[in-house]
């Protein structure tokens, strides 16, 4: 203690010492060995840092790893389980929330029509104008191929800041060359390729220009996201190849 209080501050220390007390918790809670506890008290600074690099963070990595592992695991056994448990729920309690769950799980089956039908009425009275709500029904818009409808929607989502984010801005795209305006959804989809995280962005977007006739434009993409896929493993490779081969068939197709 001695040596903290030679080198740092005084409101720096007790900020160290609140961070031990809770990787003692840890330990507590954890049921690790208690000596970690004497390691991280004695032994300061030295004893605190071994305990996150050798415990805390493998933990916490490893416990996202392991949730993405049993999520997807149940989705592959038991695909129709969420979907179950959200319409008892909203069976039970048809609130905003419940509505807004079962509709997400009804896109996710592909039970598009549904899933429109749960969002709208989802949508209303003060929650007219939820953003979550508005995306939800004009993405199922846009599988069911009512491309003008889905802008109709989206455009009540621009006054806000949910209105421009990739997620948003690619389904303006795809909108938008839903109804023909070709010019308005390369623009639109360009930019979701950059911004938005994963593939299926620059999919679409690859898809859309071999649908236009790019093809070279589009085989470079395809390309791009091999290279990208040969970093990936697991689920994350399985995502990734379902949309790589979405533009990929645009191509052939084109």
């Amino acid at each position: 203690m001695g040596t903290l209080l030679s080198i740092f501050p005084l409101w720096m220390v007790g900020l160290w010492l609140l961070a031990c007390i809770a990787l003692c918790v840890h330990v507590v809670r954890t049921g690790r060995e208690m000596f970690w506890m004497w390691i991280i008290l004695v032994f300061q600074p030295i004893g605190a840092i071994v305990y996150v690099v050798a415990i805390f963070l493998p933990e916490q990595l490893r416990g996202t790893g392991v949730r993405r592992l049993q999520a997807a695991a149940r989705e592959t056994l038991d695909p129709t389980r969420e979907y179950r448990e959200a319409k008892a729920a909203c069976d039970d309690t048809p609130t905003v929330r419940n509505q807004s769950r079962l509709a997400a799980a009804a896109a996710e089956l592909g039970r598009y029509g549904e899933a429109e039908q749960l969002y709208a009425q989802a949508a209303h009275g003060i929650h007219a104008d939820d953003p979550a709500l508005l995306l939800g029904r004009a993405k199922a818009l846009l599988e069911l191929g009512r491309g003008s409808e889905a802008i109709t929607v989206l455009e009540r989502l621009t006054a806000e800041p949910e209105g421009h984010t990739p997620v948003a801005t690619l389904a303006f795209g795809r909108a938008y060359e839903a109804v023909g305006r070709n010019g308005e959804a390369e623009q639109f989809l360009k930019n979701a390729s950059e911004r938005m995280p994963g593939f299926e962005g620059m999919a679409r977007y690859g898809a859309f220009l071999a649908r236009q006739g790019r093809l070279a434009e589009a085989r470079d993409i395809v390309a791009d996201l091999d290279r990208r896929m040969t970093r990936l493993r697991g689920q994350f490779r399985k995502e990734a190849q379902h949309w790589r081969d979405l533009a990929a068939k645009a191509v052939t197709e084109g």
